[in-house]
């Protein structure tokens, strides 16, 4: 069986999602709406999942993610899962934690490499300085994003979009 994708708007922007019968493959930003392949019980579950996210009552996912990638970036976004909703660290505090702190070059390019935003919380992880940098969605994206998990955002969240 093939795979499925579907394209939602959300509070940050559109997001698009692709899943095979089991796992959630990807979940990406997308430039704008896209045509969807067909509804399925997994897609179902992502958009009730996100929903909820977005609405304040959800604070981790819960999704069977098909996670490939190098030993070192599975470990990598293994550990951002560890960081709590509304919560940041910074990339070196993320090296630390792995045992290498001269690792923060690795560590910033196995969270590039992350292929289920959000979800896997690449988000939350910022500069030592406590600036923003990098995100694959945009720093506009990880700062609201950033902003809703501290509660801070919840009116505005979903008065504009992105």
């Amino acid at each position: 069986m093939g795979n499925n994708s579907i394209c939602f708007k959300s509070p940050v922007g559109y997001i698009s999602v692709e899943a095979n019968s089991t796992h959630v493959l990807s979940v990406r930003f997308a430039n704008g709406s896209q045509k969807n392949g067909g509804s399925t019980v997994l897609l179902d579950l992502v958009q009730e999942q996100f929903s909820a996210y977005f609405n304040g009552a959800l604070t981790a996912f819960d999704l069977p993610l098909e996670i490939t990638g190098t030993d070192f970036q599975r470990k990598v976004w293994q550990h951002l899962l560890t960081i709590p909703f509304g919560k940041t660290c910074s990339y070196l505090d993320l090296a630390l934690d792995l045992g290498d702190p001269k690792a923060i070059r690795a560590v910033a390019a196995a969270n590039a490499k992350n292929k289920h935003l959000i979800v896997i919380p690449c988000h939350r992880v910022i500069a030592k300085s406590g600036k923003m940098q990098g995100y694959a969605g945009g720093i506009t994206r990880k700062e609201r994003l950033l902003l809703h998990e501290k509660g801070l955002l919840q009116g505005s969240l979903f008065s504009s979009g992105v």
